[in-house]
């Protein structure tokens, strides 16, 4: 397979596996609460990816693990618990629309951090980007009252913490092999992530609530594969492609998660549609490539 097929066979693949992320949040939920689940979710991952690559750490040089650190916590740490604290509050198919701002936050960061040139289309862009959640976020509230549009802020948070990453994975990182990049992050957040749930009761109580151990199934398949094996993958992605194209993985995500959303009884009304449309159109023109690349 060609590099260029190979890249968008993994951006597919990821759309598909991070797309139904949202909706096997919203069921872990049901049983758990949002700091167990993003506790669990790094856990589990942890064991999953020291299964098959723990000795690519040898390969991780002592200079790397400040960059390690780095995109550890902003790109595995961090999301995961505010993406299940937002979900406590907004419908998983608003979470995966405005999570496609992660490529427009991918350029921002980029432009702020590491000298991106901009255009002024990839200006436009960013005022529609910004358009569009706006009119997303305001839009809630009509359709689902118990909705609450501050929880949207984290969702964006998280979508910042995943350009940050992507960026630093590219600039700081490239040399290390996917997998090395992976299980060097998940080990410096599993002790963290076990000191949560360990505060949060989740021992003396998952033996006696059936729901809790339900929420475990859906934490255990999120944790495999929208986790542990899409990491591994996105890391691999990045390395044979752009920042810019790996995050755009973001455009197709929101149609599967919105497809579950619709078939879990969620609804979405003509004006979060447009928001997102308009999201969308501006991730498109912000990304747009330079003639010129500094």
């Amino acid at each position: 397979m060609s590099v260029q097929a190979t890249k968008w066979f993994y951006l597919i693949l990821l759309s598909i596996i991070w797309g139904s992320s949202f909706i096997l949040i919203k069921k872990a939920l049901i049983g758990l609460s949002p700091y167990q689940l993003g506790a669990l979710r790094i856990l589990f991952t942890t064991f999953f990816l020291f299964s098959v690559g723990f000795g690519s750490l040898k390969k991780i040089k002592k200079k790397d693990w400040k960059w390690i650190a780095w995109s550890g916590y902003l790109g595995s740490f961090f999301p995961p618990f505010l993406f299940a604290i937002a979900q406590t509050r907004i419908d998983s198919a608003v979470a995966s629309i405005l999570n496609s701002l992660t490529p427009l936050n991918t350029f921002i960061t980029g432009v702020l951090f590491y000298g991106v040139l901009v255009t002024k289309k990839q200006i436009l862009g960013i005022i529609l980007g910004l358009l569009g959640t706006v009119i997303l976020i305001v839009s809630c509230s009509d359709i689902n009252t118990s909705q609450n549009n501050w929880y949207s802020i984290l969702i964006i948070l998280a979508s910042i913490g995943y350009a940050l990453n992507v960026n630093m994975i590219k600039v700081h990182l490239e040399h290390l092999s996917a997998m090395s990049i992976t299980a060097g992050t998940f080990l410096l957040i599993f002790f963290p992530a076990l000191v949560i749930l360990y505060t949060t009761g989740f021992f003396s109580t998952v033996a006696s609530s059936s729901e809790m151990q339900i929420g475990l199934v859906y934490v255990v398949i999120l944790s495999f594969f929208g986790t542990a094996m899409a990491k591994v993958v996105f890391n691999k992605l990045i390395s044979i492609s752009t920042p810019v194209f790996s995050s755009s993985v973001t455009y197709m995500m929101p149609l599967v998660a919105v497809l579950w959303g619709l078939l879990d009884g969620e609804k979405l009304d003509i004006y979060q549609l447009i928001g997102g449309v308009i999201i969308i159109v501006g991730v498109y023109l912000s990304n747009k490539k330079n003639r010129v690349n500094k």
